[in-house]
Order: C-alpha cells, then structure tokens, then sequence
C-alpha cells in the first residue's frame, strides 16, 4: 500500500473550513455575532500556536448543530458548501489530489476538524477516505459536545492513521511509501511518521523546521 495524507485547512484549501463554518453560523443568525467571532477567533489563534485544547474547542463549535437539529443543519451545510468552499476549492489542490490517484496511492483526507464540516469537502475533491473528528452523538442524532475516540488533532492522527490501518489488517511496516501534507506545527508528529513530509502552505514555525530538515515546501496557492 501507497498512502498519501493530505491535511485539509490551508493545505487542500487556502481557509480554516472549521473557523468558517463557525462564521458562517453567525450570518445564519445562529450565534450572536460579536460574542461567537470573539471567541471563534480566539480558539483559532490557540489553534495557530499549538495551545488548543480541543475539547474544549468541539465543545464551543458544535453546539448550533444541537441547537438546531441534523436537517437543519445538513441544509446549512450544503449552503456553506456552495457560497464558501466551492469558491475556495482551486483547480491545483485537485490536480495534486488526482495525481496520487492516478498512482494508484490510497488517498486519506486527516484533518483535526470534525467530520460532519469536513466529509463533504473531502467527497467533493473525490476522496472517500477521511479521518476527522468524529462527533458523540445523542438516540437524536444530535451531537453532545463530546468527541467520539481519539481526536485526529497532534499525535492523535498518528493514532488515527495507526487505527485505519489496522480496521484493513494493516500496520506501518505494510505502507510502502507515505506522504503527508501539511501546513501545521501542530501535525508535527504524523509528519515525523510518514516516508515523506512535505510542508504545505507552512507556517512559520513549520517552515523553519522543513527547511532544517530538508524536507519538501510546497506552497500550493502562489
């Protein structure tokens, strides 16, 4: 087996799909605006500087989806994809996608956002594959504001790539080759994991350890 990761905010996509969504909330006049923007932005720059705590984080960024139930939500959502993600989806992020598909790689969206945002994004660039943060959901459906297993965010996507492999059967000593591409710091560990690193869109603190170590800078939106 051939793996190629590909994390999704600013790497597939030059915007935080998650941050966005939140936003979005607001112009559907689910949140108040000042209040949600204030903290949404808050948690992103925490996000940014390795010192999220995600619980705490899901907690805050899915309570308009039990506030308002799977259908509605389902709706805004397919909303959202067509006013801000659509528009954000550039023609080079899916060639690179579509290249390792015609490799014949096994293509994986790990992204520490939760799946009900990102499933959809990762359908719509042809990828069936996704790890992201699975969401407890109450006999409704409706999510508690808990997360489901381990959070795909840091060292638990390693954990993550780890478990998907296993459900086939499959350790790391059976990947012939990985690639993984990220932007984050805070994706340091899966990163250090795989065959092949490559900074994408790097932040700085990234960057500077992508150049240290010879590892590849992709900046995929110049």
């Amino acid at each position: 087996m051939r793996l190629a990761l590909f994390d999704l905010d600013h790497t597939l996509i030059p915007i935080d799909s998650d941050h966005a969504w939140g936003q979005f909330t607001v112009t559907l006049g689910w949140r108040d605006a000042e209040t949600h923007t204030r903290a949404n932005d808050a948690f992103y720059e925490q996000y940014k500087a390795g010192t999220l705590d995600i619980h705490e984080y899901i907690r805050f960024s899915v309570a308009p989806l039990a506030e308002h139930g799977v259908a509605r939500c389902d709706a805004a959502h397919r909303r959202f994809m067509d006013e801000v993600i659509r528009p954000a989806m550039k023609p080079q992020a899916m060639e690179l996608v579509r290249r390792h598909q015609a490799a014949g790689d096994t293509v994986i969206v790990v992204t520490a956002t939760n799946a009900f945002v990102t499933r959809p994004i990762a359908e719509a660039f042809g990828v069936p594959e996704l790890i992201a943060i699975d969401l407890e959901r109450d006999a409704q459906g409706n999510p508690t504001g808990a997360i489901r297993g381990t959070p795909s965010f840091r060292e638990g996507k390693v954990a993550r790539v780890e478990q998907w492999l296993s459900e086939r059967g499959l350790d790391w000593s059976r990947v012939e080759h990985s690639t993984f591409y990220s932007d984050s710091i805070n994706d340091l560990p899966l990163l250090d994991k795989v065959h092949e690193p490559v900074a994408t869109n790097p932040d700085a603190r990234l960057s500077a350890i992508a150049a240290e170590r010879g590892w590849r800078i992709l900046n995929l939106f110049e």
